[in-house]
């Protein structure tokens, strides 16, 4: 029987259905039927269930195993003894799915759709100096005796109230099961469903993945791409596989080398910019080299330098890097202060900004800071206060000279606070660079690809030219792609 011509509907974007009304519709589908598992903030999720009536067609367990020694007896224990993690909540969602195959017979069940749905959470302390975070996620099935789909996400309390906090977390418990039913074929849409009334003053979505046959056809890069475009998250960070990766797993007490670029495409001053701004950073007192990461950093105001964003133009670039073995972050950081804020939120060691000349100087733009009411003596308190490098890759300007910290110019007015920030060793320069690259820039290669200009493929990284050939990025071998629009 082909239960997903059941379970598929259409979102009435005029009338988004209440908690209730989507955990009666679940409950009077007699189709679904699964487990809940809930730790650290009450049975919050389930419990919207039990009041919308008919559960028993629904829920076939409820349970909170609060107390750790209860928990691991279950889970098993974690090595780390930390209980709020990702695998903590994919050893649940893993062993609940076990245990309804093993206790629901299919001869009873021949059409019912499975689920395991679960969380673990942490609320907001009694200081409130920490307002909790949590995971959850939900493994079912579209149609019966068919592999599971599995959606897992990361979120962080805003509210100040642990009441406040766990009716978030059962709201978005529903939203996430009548999603994952009824908005499994439109992902992006079922992504936007998990704020059914709520708002993002409560809570923040920072990371969800995507698995399973229903979301075969899914990138976990392009829905991280959502989680910043629908301002559900400030930014997002994916590995090298293309899955999603929660910033505070990576970044945590850890120094961080930022490279700040479009990347359309990744060139090889791209590459040589990483390689010696990276052997430099490492060199650093203060710097681990075991203890460091590498972000390659796009914003979204990158991302709509021509208009709307272009998801196609993005998933070019996020492949291209990818494929090098780089760890991407897409930010809604157009100043780089904030992008410094955001990472001293979690960590203290050193960091380090890459970037070439043009950048710095557009730093020493008032014109940039007009919005902050300390203008850019703010923005460079926030800035400069912590313990932040920046390391300056030279260009050539319009005349053949080779610009770095010690001959650009910035305007006159600016020149007595740049010199402070230089002469107090924030700005290092990059000196062992490739002379050769220096005149290689994204967008004429970029603009070489589009029009079939030979010699573009000489100054990009080994192999890249023939990942985009093959997989035809950047509009290569079509005549008609502008880029201009998605």
């Amino acid at each position: 029987m082909n239960t997903e011509l059941k379970l598929k509907g259409d979102r009435d974007i005029l009338r988004v259905p209440s908690t209730k009304d989507k955990a009666l519709r679940i409950n009077l589908n007699a189709y679904i039927y699964g487990t809940f598992s809930e730790i650290g903030a009450g049975q919050e999720t389930v419990r919207h269930f039990f009041r919308a009536g008919r559960s028993s067609g629904t829920v076939a367990k409820a349970m909170s195993a609060y107390d750790k020694d209860f928990s691991d007896a279950i889970y098993g224990a974690e090595p780390d003894g930390r209980y709020v993690t990702e695998q903590r909540l994919k050893k649940m969602l893993i062993h609940e799915v076990d245990l309804v195959e093993k206790r629901l017979s299919r001869s009873k069940h021949p059409d019912k759709v499975f689920f395991s749905f679960a969380n673990t959470v942490a609320t907001i302390d009694y200081t409130k100096t920490f307002k909790g975070h949590g995971w959850v996620g939900l493994k079912f099935q579209v149609e019966a005796i068919e592999a599971y789909n599995e959606i897992i996400l990361h979120l962080r309390f805003k509210e100040n109230d642990i009441h406040l906090q766990q009716e978030t977390l059962g709201v978005l418990g529903v939203n996430l099961i009548y999603g994952s039913y009824y908005e499994c074929h439109d992902p992006k849409k079922l992504l936007l469903s998990l704020y059914d009334n709520l708002n993002k003053d409560q809570l923040e979505i920072d990371t969800i993945n995507f698995s399973g046959p229903v979301f075969a056809h899914v990138d976990n890069r392009l829905m991280s791409l959502q989680l910043v475009k629908n301002g559900m998250t400030d930014a997002v960070v994916f590995g090298p596989d293309g899955n999603n990766i929660l910033p505070s797993e990576i970044l945590y007490r850890k120094n961080i080398l930022a490279l700040r670029g479009s990347y359309r495409p990744v060139t090889k001053v791209n590459m040589d910019i990483y390689e010696k701004s990276y052997q430099k950073f490492i060199r650093e007192e203060n710097v681990c080299a075991d203890k460091t990461v590498v972000l390659f950093e796009i914003t979204l105001s990158n991302l709509r330098s021509s208009g709307e964003i272009n998801e196609r133009d993005f998933m070019d670039r996020a492949r291209l890097l990818c494929s090098l073995g780089q760890t991407v972050m897409i930010s809604n950081f157009q100043e780089y202060y904030k992008l410094v804020e955001y990472f001293s939120t979690y960590t203290k060691a050193r960091v380090g900004l890459a970037m070439g000349v043009s950048n710095l100087i557009d730093i020493f733009d008032e014109k940039y800071y007009q919005h902050l009411s300390g203008g850019i003596l703010e923005a460079f308190g926030k800035l400069f206060y912590r313990d932040l490098k920046v390391l300056l890759y030279p260009m050539i300007d319009t005349d053949g000279k080779i610009l770095c910290s010690h001959n650009l110019k910035v305007d006159a007015n600016m020149k007595l606070l740049y010199k402070f920030f230089k002469f107090n060793g924030k700005v290092i320069d990059i000196e062992d660079y490739d002379s050769e690259v220096l005149n290689i820039f994204s967008r004429d290669v970029l603009e070489m690809i589009r029009r079939d200009i030979a010699g573009w493929e000489e100054m990009l990284p080994l192999g890249v030219a023939e990942i985009i050939k093959r997989n035809k990025l950047f509009g290569y071998g079509e005549n008609n792609y502008s880029g201009e629009s998605s």
